[in-house]
This record gives C-alpha cells, structure tokens and sequence, in this order.
C-alpha cells in the first residue's frame, strides 16, 4: 500500500489500514488513489474518527492487542478526526459523504465515499 502504483480504476477500497502508516504516506496513498480514478471514479475509505476519542481509542486498544495476540508487536497509529479526513478528500477533488459505521459497538469507524466529477448515472 505504501508504494504500489494503483492501476486506473472505477473504485477504489481502503477500509481500515491507512491509521497503521504515519500521516505523510497516508496522504500519498491517497494522492494514488486519486491519481488512479477517473472522472465518476469512488473511493470507499472507511477511518476511525480520532475526534471520538474513547471510541477511537478502544479501536487502538483492540488493535494492540491483536498484534500481542498475533506474537507482533503493536504499531503506532496515526488517525485523524473525520473532518480532517474529508478537508484532505476535498483537496484532492473529491466530493466526499460520511456514514457512520459503528453502531452497536464501542467503535468510531466512518465510511466516506468520495467521487469524482458527476455521478454516475445507474443503468
């Protein structure tokens, strides 16, 4: 994810990885992604919002004990509060919706769709 050039593409999916890379290379996969789609393109990205602090920070404690868990040891994490995830999205040209993706657990994940240029329309 870190350096791979993403083929052009229709979607593009990144769902709960980005915290596991510092910010700067967040931001240049990112900048791949969007390089890769074309006008009417999607990126699906789902983050924890780091603005929710304690449902944030359950999502790191899970995630440290699953790298103890696995006999790994825990990377830092980097996340971002929604808001910021989306004055990123919109600086890179996307047009960009929220959903909340945690209800009924102790989470903070949000899903945002961001396209590009029109919509596409359905066939």
């Amino acid at each position: 994810m870190r350096s791979v050039a993403f083929p052009p593409a229709d979607t593009v999916v990144i769902l709960d990885v980005l915290h596991y890379v510092e910010r700067g290379e967040q931001d240049e996969v990112l900048a791949r992604a969007r390089a890769a789609l074309g006008d009417g393109g999607t990126l699906l990205l789902r983050v924890g919002d780091a603005a929710s602090r304690r449902r944030f920070a359950a999502s790191q404690w899970v995630d440290r004990l699953v790298f103890r868990l696995r006999g790994s040891r825990a990377r830092p994490q980097s996340g971002r509060a929604v808001a910021e995830w989306i004055a990123h999205l919109v600086g890179l040209g996307f047009q960009v919706s929220e959903r909340p993706m945690s209800q009924g657990t102790p989470f903070a994940n949000v899903l945002l769709v961001a396209t590009l240029g029109p919509p596409r329309s359905e066939s």
